[in-house]
Parts: structure tokens; sequence; C-alpha cells
């Protein structure tokens, strides 16, 4: 079962202290696998997936990570963790019950499964702590190769941080020491073989920045043998091509096996020295590694393990390896050792019963209130005592209840006493319904957005200004304008991309910008649009303000997994305890062709919640978005107007200060006889059509709403439709897209239906992707042309005679 790796060197045996305490964390990180196993099995937890038989490796790991450093890692790392005391075995086992309380579970506050790390990097007022002082953990995701494209960015900061001196001074220091920072990865052999690996890999080398990439094998991805993931079965073998010599910038590639302290130890230690100092990316292959519970919970690895296999990954279990080393080399008895293993025993279970307890604690209490609600209601009851008594003892012999449960019960009991209106107790239970209901909003449903000061729906508005020396330019100006004073006023602004460096991005709103402040700070990248969102995630998390362009916006498509799962998710997942307020900027709607004409606003909104999605008319309001979320703590993306960049515009006097509120709607032309509603370069196509209905006596009020999420928040739309009583909902997405959300948004949620004279419409484009050329586009978008005559249709239903039909 061997695999031919070299033979490390002899290192330096650490003192006996240190060897017994990496021994003790090895079996107490063992034992909460074992433990965890049986608390999932036994009805405690949901769902478990553990770190044994990986514990060797992220030890020596441990040796070599220094305050400062960042890890994304994925759901295997928990010995990692302890060793680098940003977890408490107690702490673990809070996850793995779903404690939602930051305490508790600082890295997910009960919304992740376990095996998901992190370390609370922002304060009580969303600012970051002094991250140079601890070690720091990015918070992992679930699929599996996504911490990837997160830690190309983590390291690329080092770089950052290093080459600038305006970014060395007083005000970052809490960010970075001079870029010394090292980020380690880490990721299962497996997934090694998705697309998100290679192009992170292939990027770091390419930058060449501070990031350590280890690749714990064992040899299967769940059921599936190695042969199956990677090429001649070694992940170091396949890469080795990426070696770097004296002629060829690369990567330093090492092995170790999973079992041998000694070759670990040195691998870590070079692989860290080289990275730190040089700036060089370097890979770890840690080989022979076992998983001796198996995948996770949920099946048994039994089931696709040979009997050989079996016994070998017996045999060569790290932590068995790593006992007879100790022995071999008399550092420590039999005894010892022995002791040391019941004792983390022992602390294991009562670390596992504390945390049991401190979970429970807080539903006991809920539940007990519930009760006394309940037996009160009852006890007042004319009709419905009996009812509500078997409600309460239900939910008092209830084994191990959850909050809900309580919900159930108060919710069934409100049911009866819907015809007892003066029972006393009724208004009991809509109390601790609506209390609890505040309670669980904040366990569960907090922080999807910033809830500090922070937030950009916070930030000042400042209307833009013009004087007699205000041009008319082309809108593209308007944006360098922009960006040119975002990048003057604060050196932790980057831009980067396809073409945004040299060239100044493929419509000239970064133009000349890359000479004037530097390849950090405006570089171009290669074509790997989710590593371009990596890039900008990882940056955004170290105290950065990064924007990141995606060329096109039919180009998100290769970015919206990372987007969705990783960076919309942040502040939630962690429940305020991390961001990434990332920009994201791209260019779509109107243009040419099926993948440069694309405007899936339908497909982001709806996978982008944690996110703010700005769908600006023009250039002046776009720069006005991009200085409003430069100076909040958000994620957002700004989408511009493809035929919106030659388009004359004024340029406002104060280009770098103002700001364009998010989820204000405004109306930009006055009507009464219909409402549209719409965005993007929708606006122009509308403002044309309402132009010729005016013509044909029809007066039609223009509402954009600017942006999609958020959506309207003052309920201003409403306003129109109790004037005009008709609406239409216009965009160039898909039916059923954007155009079915400001729907619901305006009817349902702003109650708009209710001043309707004349049913809702939608106008859109065709169900295909937009065919090539100008028929191409006005036979599959929405144009002046459909937009007259949807309207003027819907006004002729009212009024036949005064709008005869025309076709």
């Amino acid at each position: 079962m061997a695999t031919s790796v070299k033979s490390a060197t002899h290192v330096n045996i650490p003192p006996k202290e240190d060897v017994l305490n990496d021994y003790r964390l090895v079996n107490e990180s063992r034992q909460a696998s074992l433990l965890g196993r049986k608390e999932v099995f036994m009805g405690k937890a949901k769902f478990g997936i553990f770190g044994d038989g990986k514990e060797l490796a992220q030890i020596a790991m441990s040796k070599v990570f220094q305050e400062g450093d960042f890890r994304s890692g994925y759901y295997r790392d928990q010995t990692f963790m302890f060793a680098i005391g940003q977890l408490t075995v107690t702490q673990y086992f809070a996850q793995l019950y779903a404690n939602p309380d930051p305490e508790a579970d600082p890295s997910s506050a009960g919304r992740l499964m376990n095996g998901h790390f992190a370390t609370r990097m922002l304060d009580a007022n969303g600012q970051y702590i002094d991250l140079t002082q601890t070690k720091n953990s990015s918070s992992d995701v679930s699929p599996t190769g996504s911490q990837m494209p997160r830690l190309l960015g983590l390291a690329w900061a080092s770089k950052l941080f290093r080459n600038s001196q305006d970014l060395q001074g007083p005000a970052y220091s809490n960010l970075s020491n001079k870029g010394n920072e090292v980020a380690f990865g880490t990721i299962g052999n497996a997934s090694s073989s998705e697309g998100m690996f290679f192009e992170a890999v292939n990027a770091a080398g390419v930058m060449q920045v501070p990031m350590i990439v280890c690749v714990w094998d064992d040899d299967y991805g769940i059921s599936v043998p190695k042969e199956y993931h990677t090429t001649g079965g070694s992940i170091s073998r396949a890469l080795g091509g990426m070696q770097r010599d004296e002629d060829h910038l690369g990567y330093e590639i090492f092995t170790a096996r999973g079992w041998n302290y000694e070759e670990l130890m040195q691998a870590f230690e070079q692989a860290a020295e080289v990275s730190r100092t040089s700036h060089v990316p370097c890979m770890i292959h840690v080989v022979e590694m076992t998983q001796p519970q198996g995948h996770s919970t949920s099946g048994s690895h039994e089931r696709y393990k040979s009997k050989e296999r079996l016994e070998w990954e017996k045999e060569y279990d790290c932590i068995e390896q790593f006992k007879k080393w100790i022995l071999s080399h008399e550092i420590a008895t039999e005894e010892e050792l022995e002791a040391i293993e019941k004792d983390t025993k022992n602390s294991v279970r009562n670390a596992k019963n504390e945390a049991w307890k401190a979970f429970m604690g807080p539903i006991n209490e809920t539940q007990q209130t519930a009760l006394t609600c309940i037996k009160t209601a009852a006890d007042g009851s004319q009709h419905y005592r009996s009812e509500l008594l078997q409600i309460h003892n239900e939910l008092e012999n209830t084994l191990n209840p959850i909050r809900s449960d309580a919900f159930k019960a108060i919710k069934k009991a409100l049911r009866h006493l819907r015809q007892e209106p003066q029972n006393p107790g009724r208004q009991v239970l809509l109390n601790w319904l609506e209390a609890q209901s505040l309670d669980a909003a904040d366990r569960f449903n907090s922080y999807l957005y910033d809830e500090t000061d922070g937030s950009a729906l916070s930030v000042p508005v400042v209307a833009p200004e013009y004087n007699d020396q205000s041009q008319l330019v082309d809108g593209r100006e308007v944006l360098q304008a922009c960006f040119d004073a975002a990048l003057a006023l604060d050196p932790r602004v980057v831009a980067f991309g396809e073409d945004v460096g040299k060239i100044g991005d493929v419509n000239q709103a970064f133009a000349g910008l890359q000479e004037k402040y530097g390849i950090d700070r405006v570089s171009d990248t290669s074509i790997r649009e989710c590593t371009i969102i990596g890039q900008g995630i990882g940056l955004a998390m170290r105290g950065l303000r990064p924007i990141a362009e995606i060329q096109y916006l039919d180009y998100l498509l290769y970015a919206i997994q990372i987007l969705s799962d990783d960076l919309a998710t942040i502040q939630y997942r962690t429940k305020g305890g991390q961001k990434a307020p990332l920009i994201v900027r791209t260019r779509g709607h109107r243009l040419e062709g099926m993948w440069h004409a694309g405007s899936p606003l339908g497909m982001i909104i709806n996978s982008l919640r944690g996110m703010w999605v700005l769908v600006p008319r023009d250039m002046t309001q776009a720069a006005g978005f991009y200085n409003t979320l430069l100076k909040g703590n958000d994620p957002g993306i700004i989408i511009e107007c493809l035929n919106g960049y030659r388009l004359k515009e004024k340029l406002p006097a104060n280009v770098g200060d103002y700001t364009v509120p998010l989820g204000v709607p405004e109306v930009i032309r006055q009507g009464t006889d219909v409402t549209v509603v719409t965005y993007g370069s929708m606006c122009r196509i509308v403002a044309d059509a309402a132009a010729q209905l005016e013509e044909a006596g029809i007066s039609v009020e223009i509402v954009d709403v600017q942006s999609l999420l958020p959506f309207d928040l003052h309920h201003s739309i409403v306003e129109s439709l109790k004037k005009t009583n008709r609406v239409v909902f216009a965009d160039e997405d898909v039916p059923g897209g954007a155009s079915a959300y400001m729907m619901q948004k305006v009817l349902e949620e702003q109650n708009g239906y209710r001043y309707l004279d004349a049913k809702p419409l939608t106008i859109t484009a065709q169900e295909h992707r937009p065919a090539y050329a100008s028929d191409g586009d006005y036979f599959s978008k929405p144009n002046v042309e459909t937009v007259f005559d949807k309207i003027y249709d819907l006004m002729a239903e009212a009024d036949p005679q005064r709008f005869p039909d025309i076709y």
C-alpha cells in the first residue's frame, strides 16, 4: 500500500513536552470524531463529518501557522483549529448540535453543519479587529473546491500589502504585517479534480503569491478511488510541470506521508519558509492518509474498501504510527501515552456534555414558558380545556425538544382559541409568540446583510453637483473620473479583471489608470471568472476594497456558484463575524449576440441574496453606486448598460463624492394613465415609447427602480399606482424573471393590487437567448414598438372608442 515518497532528512526532535502535547491533541481530536458520530446516531445531531485520519498532518501545519496567517480550508480540519487555539472541543460539539449562540459556536452560530470553521474577524460594530495578532480562518463552505478561489485572494492580499508603502502605514497596521502572512489552503484529493482547484492553482503560480495548498490524500472521494480523480493517481505528479526552476517561475511541490511525523514537520517547515520569505506558492501533497470512520455519518466505508485496504488503514492510522514513533525514540513510555489516551477520553466526554447542556438550556427554558402559557390558556378556556391540556402534555413529553416544537404547540393552541377571544390566556400565547419570533429571527435570519452603522444603506446621500465648467462627456469618462477619484482617495481600492489593466478595460473606463497608480492597483487577469471573484473575496476579507470586473454579464455564469455559495453568504453564515465588501463590476443588457446581450436578472437576484444588485440606467448613476458601495460593508454587483458608454452625460463636479442611495426608485417621467416599472437599458426604450404614446393621448409615468436588491425600501412605487391605477413591469429578462420579482414586490408586498383598475402586465424578452445583429436584437428583446403596443392595448381595454384597434 505504500506510495513512493522521497525520504525526509533527519529533523530535530521537538522537546518531550511538545511531542506529548501533540499526542494529546491528536487523541483529543480523534475522540471528538468518535463521540460526534455517536451523537448523530443517537439523534442528538442531524449529520456529522469528521477529521479522523487527518490529525497528524494538521498538527504539522499548525506549527508553522503564525499570527496574521489565514486559512481557507474544508470540513476535516478540526485538529488544526484545536492546535492553533481557535476552537475548543466544547465549541466543536456546539456546532454539531447547531447551537445558535455565537459565543457557543463562534464559527457559524449554529448556521453551518459541523466541520465548518471560522474565526471572528470583526468587532460588534463590524470593524476589523487586529488581524495581525490572531490566527485567522476564513469561513468554510461545503461545495468541494470552493475554498480555492478565496484562498487565491487571501494570498494575493499579502503581496499587495508588501508592495505598497501606503498600505504599510499605521492606518492599516491591524490588517497586515507588511505582507508577511501566508494563506494556507486545505483540500481533499478528490476535490482537487474540481475546475476551481486547477484555476486557482494556475493563477497562484502566475501571480507568485504566498499560498500553501495542502492536499489531504486518502486515496478516495467518498467511494470513488483515486484513479478516477487524478491523472496517474497523484496530484503532485500531475502538476509536476509547475515545479519552478532557475528559468521558470512556479511552485515548490512537497510530498509527505500522513502518518510520518518527521516528514510532515519537514515539509511544512520548508514550504512555510519559502512561501513567507519569497512569496512563492507551494503545494504539500500529504499521501497515505486514512479515514477510519468513512466519509460521514451518511454511509460506511466498508461497502467500498477491500479487506486489505481496511487492514492497511488500521495499521497506518496516523495516531498508531505516531505512538510507535514516540516509543521508538523513547520520548515517553507506554504508560504515559495510555494515561494521555484515558485523560482525553474523559475530557472530550466532559466537553460534549457541557456543550449539550449549554445547547439544551435555552431550549428547555423556551419549552417551560410555552407550557406555562398553554396551561394558563387551558385553565381559562370554557370549551377547549381538554384539547389544550393534550397539547400541553404532548409538548411536555417530547424527547430532546427543539424550539420549533414549542412554536408548533403554541400555534395549535391558538387555533383552538380563535373562537374564545376573551380568554385571557389567548393574549399570553400571542405575547409569547411575538417575543419568541423576534428571538428566532435573530438566531436564524439575521445578518444576511450588514446590520451595523457601516451598512451601505446608512451611507449619507450626496447629490451630484454641476457648475458652469461641467462638461458633456462620454458616459465612460464619468466612470473613469469616478475610479480615478476612488483610487486616489483610498490605497485599499484595487481593480482587476480581463483587460482592465494595460488597455483600461474594453470600454476604457480605466484608461490610463494603471499607468497612474501602478500595476498592483489596476491589473489584468487571465480569463478565469471564478477566481477573479475569488481574488476579490480574499482581498475584501482582509480589509482591502477590491473592484473585480467580469467583462460581460453573460460570463457571470462562470462565477455564479462562488458568488452565491461564498460571497453572498459570508456575513450570514458567520452571523456578522466576517465580511467581504467586494464590488463586482460588469456590463450587460443590450449589445449583439447570444452571449453578449444577456440580462439574466431573475437568476442573479435569486442566487445572490446577501449581495446588493444594482442596475443603473446610465454611468452617472453607476458612478454614484460605486461611491456608495465603497463607503459600506456589503458586497454588491453593479451592472452597467453596454450601450451607454458612448452616450453623452454631464460630468458632476463632485464625481468622487456624490452617492446614489440603494433601494430608492426614481420617477424619471411623470404621467397619469399608466405606471411603467423598469431599470437599466429599458429606461431609454420605455422613454422613447412614452414619447410616442403621449402623441396618442396616453400619459406614461416611468419609475426606474435603480436597484433590484434592495428593492424600493420605502414603498414609493405604490404611490404611483394610486395615481395611475395601471402598472406594467418591463425588463430584458426572460418571462417570469425579474419582471415577476418586481410584480411580487409591488403588488403583494406593497399591496399595490388594491389600486389597480386593470390587470398588471409584464414586458419581457423572448424565452430564448437573443439572436445576432440588429434584427436579432429587435425581435428577441423588447423594443419601442412592443412597449407602445402593450400599453396602448391596456388603455384600449378601458376605453376602446378612444383607443381603437391599430392592427
